[in-house]
């Protein structure tokens, strides 16, 4: 087992005998690549240099406000694509993971095991970036989308595939659901008919009983604890999160899903580790027809989703997944030719992980430079120390200060240097809140 860390200008080789990393003074990072297939495996090696379990634990658990958002952020997001069989959902998924290996075949429960693909995602500033610096290589972040199989009325209770799909629900960031929106007699739609809120009512629904069940067995657990005399913190962070589940199961019980209940951020941190499924955002995906694309409001199912999404506060974002699928054998020439000639500027990718960040509250910030140009997520509200924690731990524990220049700012100066000389470069320090887009240069010590 062994991985390859690229440290300054070393390469150093982490072994089970070897931990050691050479690290240089911020103008590079340390990126672990392992070799290894297994999960297991990568955390141990994650372990050894201290960046996926220290820099993705930290960020996940100690900076993160978000109910149920795993300590993934530093790897990429994790997104689980559902939906009724039938909507369009494997079609989708292939269209935008090409070495997916989910088959769309026109029957319920093609997709039985989760097909998990790694998808770049799209941004434009990232070559610029790269040309400015002539940077060896570009690295943009990414998001894993994951294919979990189509449920039906009963999920909860184990009918159909329920409880494959709830276990692999539960896994991810946030919930992107499929929803069909166009008329087609030769593709069978489970129910018989198009509806796509009585489509989402049934996952929301299933959804909604699998946290009640959690939730019930977490209170009857706090109620155990409380009659055996359980006294001082204890007692009182239990009864903080009892008030907390009480509120939820109150919305969950009026068809409203965790997501919608206030929570201070003692109760977020009590009630994070029950991974409620309706705690996690929800992204809408309307799948259309390709003539419905540039102009949806006429699309009366796309109407009556967005509709119900504003009530509960989740995104929608209009898609095709056969033009999804047709852009896949395209250049980027070509691509834009056709998706013009259907009357829009972008495919849905870019419109899904658009709004996708918006609901998790995520933005990306940049580090630029002649070995490459790379692209980071993170939380809107990242101070630069837990920014910079978020490319290796020790980059936040000895953190001195970030170098940052706004990306309009950087393009236009053409680089760090001539940023500097117009006076455009900043020195932040530890309480600076990183921007959208920031070029951000960090200073260390350890």
């Amino acid at each position: 087992m062994q991985a390859t860390a690229a440290c300054g200008s070393r390469v150093v080789h982490l072994s089970r005998s070897a931990a050691a990393c050479y690290r240089t003074m911020a103008t590079s990072t340390c990126f672990l690549q392992p070799a290894a297939a297994s999960q297991r495996q990568a955390g141990f090696m994650g372990r050894q240099c201290g960046m996926l379990a220290g820099g993705a634990r930290r960020m996940g658990q100690q900076h993160s406000s978000s109910r149920g958002f795993r300590s993934t952020t530093a790897m990429g997001l994790k997104t689980g694509i559902v939906g009724l069989p039938n909507v369009g959902k494997s079609t989708m998924f292939n269209a935008l993971c090409e070495n997916a290996k989910a088959q769309a075949a026109n029957f319920p429960f093609c997709t039985i095991e989760p097909n998990v693909g790694i998808v770049a995602v799209p941004d434009s500033r990232l070559a610029l970036l790269s040309n400015i610096s002539g940077s060896l290589k570009t690295v943009p972040t990414s998001v894993e989308f994951v294919d979990i199989a189509g449920l039906v009325k009963g999920a909860s209770k184990g009918e159909g595939l329920g409880n494959q799909f709830l276990a692999n629900i539960r896994e991810c960031d946030s919930i992107v659901q499929v929803v069909r929106c166009f008329e087609d007699g030769d593709v069978i739609h489970v129910a018989g008919k198009v509806d796509p809120v009585d489509d989402i009512d049934v996952i929301n629904f299933e959804l909604a009983l699998a946290d009640i069940t959690q939730i019930e067995k977490r209170l009857d657990r706090l109620k155990k604890t409380k009659s055996a005399g359980k006294v001082g913190e204890e007692a009182k962070r239990n009864e903080v999160e009892a008030g907390a589940l009480q509120r939820i199961m109150a919305a969950l019980e009026s068809n409203k899903p965790a997501r919608s209940v206030a929570l201070n951020e003692e109760e977020e941190g009590l009630v994070r580790a029950l991974y409620l499924l309706t705690a996690k955002p929800m992204v809408y995906a309307a799948n259309v027809a390709e003539d419905d694309l540039a102009a949806p409001d006429a699309n009366k199912h796309v109407v009556a989703l967005r509709q119900k999404a504003e009530e509960e506060g989740s995104g929608v974002v209009v898609v095709s997944a056969q033009v999804e699928a047709e852009l896949n054998g395209l250049d980027a020439e070509e691509a834009a030719e056709y998706l013009g000639a259907l009357g829009v500027e972008e495919g849905g990718l870019k419109s899904l992980i658009r709004s996708t960040y918006q609901q998790l509250g995520l933005l990306t910030y940049f580090t630029t430079g002649e070995k490459e140009t790379r692209a980071w997520t993170i939380r809107e509200g990242f101070t630069a120390p837990q920014a910079a924690g978020v490319i290796h731990t020790d980059f936040e524990k000895g953190f001195i200060r970030a170098e940052t220049v706004g990306y309009a700012d950087f393009v236009a100066a053409g680089g760090y240097s001539a940023a500097k000389e117009k006076g455009q470069l900043r020195l932040e320090g530890k309480e600076y809140v990183v921007k959208e887009g920031d070029v951000m240069l960090f200073r260390f010590n350890v």
